[in-house]
């Protein structure tokens, strides 16, 4: 595409980051490959860099919410989007843009509500290109017509439209018959470009039903189907519990989503609250790599901008930390999302996977009445709970707690 950035480096403590295009994705190098590549010295390589080991100089992503405007009214909306909810305006929007490139960050996601809605969104992303950040797209693809998929196959890297179920299915975990109008929208982006998937959020309705939704994307010709656990935010608060996994959905999940990868060859990913699921079965780093699955990234990798201009750690939930504009936010905060593995109580602090897993998702944790315990939808934490009857999760073990520190 023409308007594809040119290729960026960041540098960091321990290296730095370099945006690829093929494959598409970024490279994390240590200061030596660094150097072989080209890139100068950088005051971050002052001193060891495992002993000065810390958060990344900005994220590598950014949640931007541009809009909680929409009218299809989901049942399930994690930020309560409304026909006549909030929206940055355009200037807004391009002001936290410049911020972001300023940090170095690499990819912007664009999303709400229904972002698709705002007349100047398309000149939004274009802007993100100018100040070479790669702007991705999140829609439900009702308002997706040709004029707007051929224009968004020029500027956006990733479109994915929202279906969590075909026909009724879809009906039934949204609360309104709109899978006609996203299947039109897929295709018409996919006549495009091959930059097109589906976002797939995972409920107790269609945990058992996944396979059709992997086979309807590989009609398709999509490039990926991205499975998302369903959170109590929003308006999903309300549901969460009728909806959330069962122990038995989420036990299957992980083999479930190996299965269907290899039978369709089709690219799943699994969002980052579903590592509690993946590293109960004690995978490969080769097998969690392939499926792009960390634990919580909030405050690291990622971090959202709400449309009141309030930085949080993920855009699902979490304390305010300061507004996009405020100097020293990143370095500062964050600390209820960075702090998890230093402090975690049992069954965590025992865990092999503790550094990478988190926890699991503190959104999640919170609405089960603590954001600094283990997330209860966890295999692990559920077999700590049934050998440990009448002991509190989330009791600490010190000594294991040290080791894992120091590990």
């Amino acid at each position: 595409m023409s308007s594809t950035p040119e290729p960026r480096y960041r540098p960091e403590r321990f290296g730095g980051i370099v945006s690829m295009h093929r494959p598409r994705g970024l490279a994390y190098v240590d200061r030596d490959y660094a150097r072989s590549l080209g890139f100068p010295e950088s005051p971050l390589w002052e001193g060891d860099a495992e002993l000065n080991a810390g958060p990344l100089s900005a994220p590598t992503e950014v949640h931007l919410v541009i809009s909680r405007r929409c009218s299809a009214g989901c049942s399930g909306c994690y930020v309560d989007a409304t026909p006549e909810g909030p929206a940055l305006s355009e200037a807004q929007a391009k002001a936290a843009l410049d911020r972001l490139a300023d940090m170095g960050v690499f990819h912007v996601a664009l999303g709400g509500g229904e972002a698709v809605d705002l007349p100047y969104l398309l000149d939004v992303a274009r802007y993100a290109r100018t100040r070479g950040i790669v702007p991705n797209l999140t829609t439900s693809g009702l308002p997706v017509d040709e004029p707007f998929a051929r224009a968004a196959a020029e500027v956006f890297g990733q479109v994915n439209v929202s279906v969590d179920g075909l026909g009724e299915d879809y009906r039934k975990s949204r609360g309104y018959d709109g899978f006609a109008r996203a299947e039109a929208a897929l295709r018409l982006l996919r006549s495009f470009t091959p930059h097109v998937g589906i976002n797939c959020v995972v409920s107790r309705d269609n945990a058992d039903r996944l396979a059709p939704i992997v086979a309807f994307a590989k009609r398709l010709r999509l490039a990926e189907v991205e499975l998302l656990r369903f959170k109590p935010a929003g308006r999903g608060q309300e549901v969460f519990a009728d909806r959330d996994l069962t122990p038995e959905q989420g036990r299957k999940l992980y083999k479930r989503a190996l299965w269907y990868a290899l039978r369709y060859r089709m690219r799943l990913k699994l969002d980052c609250s579903f590592a509690p699921m993946v590293f109960a079965h004690n995978p490969p780093k080769a097998l969690v790599n392939f499926f792009g699955v960390m634990g919580c990234v909030g405050g690291d990798v990622l971090a959202s901008i709400m449309p009141d201009g309030q930085w949080i750690g993920c855009s699902f939930g979490g304390p305010p930390e300061g507004r996009y504009d405020e100097p020293g936010v990143w370095e500062k905060g964050f600390g209820s999302f960075r702090d998890y593995a230093k402090r975690a109580p049992e069954p965590c602090a025992s865990c092999d996977y503790l550094s990478l897993c988190r926890g699991g998702c503190r959104v999640v944790a919170k609405a089960a009445g603590d954001w600094w315990q283990p997330d209860p939808g966890c295999p692990k934490v559920q077999d700590w709970k049934a050998a440990h009857p009448g002991e509190a999760v989330g009791t600490a073990s010190p000594q294991k707690h040290r080791l894992n520190v120091l590990t």
